[in-house]
């Protein structure tokens, strides 16, 4: 089966792009939106809508793969590529993409992935995180749609890997609305939560981590008191290196106050993701170490996740072979390719450190649909329900996908079964 034309469509992602410099900088928040000027390239306003391409491959058969192009909120700085908006880069994929793709022969997603993943425009350049991310994305339909098979039994089968029975445990990010969306959360059942968007020492983590330690306990006692009987979630905080700012970086200063949390949450699990922000990978993994030593020697039962620094393949991989996390956060965007984002949750699992396969809330269903089908054939310890921040429609997407699949998959093995 060959492919035979490729079409493109500009789209919305589920939430915005914020410039985080200039939000850290100091800009004031107006309603939705803040005021003030950008500061990093390309952005007109500080929060501007999230864009996305889908990039769809028609075969020689009629059928049409799709995959959708899209890149993380805080696009444009820490490294990341620049702002993704659809009217710069539509030009590029057709001109770049679409002449060494069309015909094509679809006989193998890992090693036609690899090359467009890998693949070096005539400006000498790579293209697009999000290019890379789409791309790749409708390249598993192709395939998977050539093979007249699921995108999770196509990964399965070229990975070696053994395709999950049961779903994966749902993440559900509740963003700034972190009461209500618990409540969301705790009614439909979601293994793990809240995520609770704890970016703010002042407002959020509070002083000495008082904010948060509050936070914790309400939301104990909620689960408790609304969950349905036998609910035990995993929570799981992102603090975005507020700790850390709080407490002055001290291994020992940070790891008492996780042994609070811990107290807080009690008898649910504790994860708690980026407690700081070194300012480096070198330094991250440092810091990461030490905390983590100091946490062993108080026997304090929190895991901790790797994010802030951890964004590649490459990385990943070094912060699992210096041993210093319990989980690291993949985020699939910044990844490029999803076929390093499926090496990335196999090469974790491998090492004994727990698999989390994120992205962020700018993404599209498209996007996360095709995750869904990486998770199933990857079996990480976690996925999170995306896109957008409403907690409804993140948590729809990902698990309506996923049993579908699950579906498909027990009719399958059970007719071949029956033959």
């Amino acid at each position: 089966m060959r492919i035979v034309d490729l079409i493109t469509s500009a789209g919305l992602t589920g939430f915005y792009f914020d410039d985080q410099k200039a939000i850290k900088l100091g800009a004031k928040e107006d309603g939705f939106t803040y005021r003030g000027e950008p500061v990093t390239p390309g952005f007109t306003a500080i929060r501007q809508k999230g864009e996305s391409i889908s990039i769809m491959l028609v075969l020689e058969d009629g059928q049409v793969a799709y995959g959708d192009c899209a890149a993380v909120q805080y696009s444009g700085v820490g490294g990341r590529d620049p702002l993704f908006l659809a009217e710069e880069y539509v030009p590029i994929i057709h001109q770049e993409i679409a002449p060494k793709i069309m015909g094509r022969e679809l006989s193998c997603f890992q090693e036609l992935a690899q090359e467009f993943d890998r693949m070096i425009q005539s400006n000498g350049q790579r293209l697009h995180t999000a290019i890379r991310y789409g791309l790749t994305q409708a390249i598993l339909d192709a395939v998977a749609k050539a093979q007249h098979r699921t995108m999770a039994e196509v990964i399965a089968e070229e990975y070696n890997t053994s395709l999950a029975v049961e779903p994966i445990p749902v993440f559900a990010q509740t963003g700034d609305d972190r009461y209500l969306n618990v409540d969301k959360s705790i009614i439909k059942g979601v293994p793990v939560l809240p995520h609770g968007l704890i970016n703010n020492v002042k407002t959020k983590l509070g002083k000495e981590g008082r904010i948060l330690l509050d936070y914790a306990s309400w939301l104990r006692k909620r689960i408790l008191e609304s969950g349905p009987s036998g609910y035990s979630p995993v929570i799981h905080l992102d603090v975005y290196g507020t700790i850390g700012l709080a407490f002055d970086d001290d291994p020992k200063g940070m790891a008492i106050y996780l042994g609070e949390l811990v107290e807080a949450v009690e008898p649910f699990k504790l994860r708690v993701e980026g407690p700081m922000d070194a300012g480096s990978r070198k330094g991250q993994i440092q810091a990461l170490k030490a905390l983590r030593n100091e946490l062993r020697t108080r026997n304090i039962p929190v895991e901790i996740v790797a994010d802030e620094w951890c964004n590649t393949l490459e990385d990943i991989i070094e912060f699992v072979d210096a041993g210093v996390c319990d989980m690291v956060q993949i985020k699939t965007p910044d990844l490029g390719g999803i076929n390093n984002s499926i090496e990335a949750v196999l090469y974790a699992i491998k090492h004994g450190v727990g698999a989390y396969l994120g992205g962020t809330c700018n993404e599209t269903e498209r996007s996360c649909q095709v995750c869904v089908h990486i998770a199933l054939a990857t079996n990480p310890t976690q996925i999170l329900a995306k896109p957008g921040m409403g907690v409804d429609e993140g948590i729809m997407i990902t698990h309506n996908e996923m049993q579908r699949t699950l579906a498909l998959l027990r009719a399958k093995k059970n007719l071949s079964i029956g033959r």
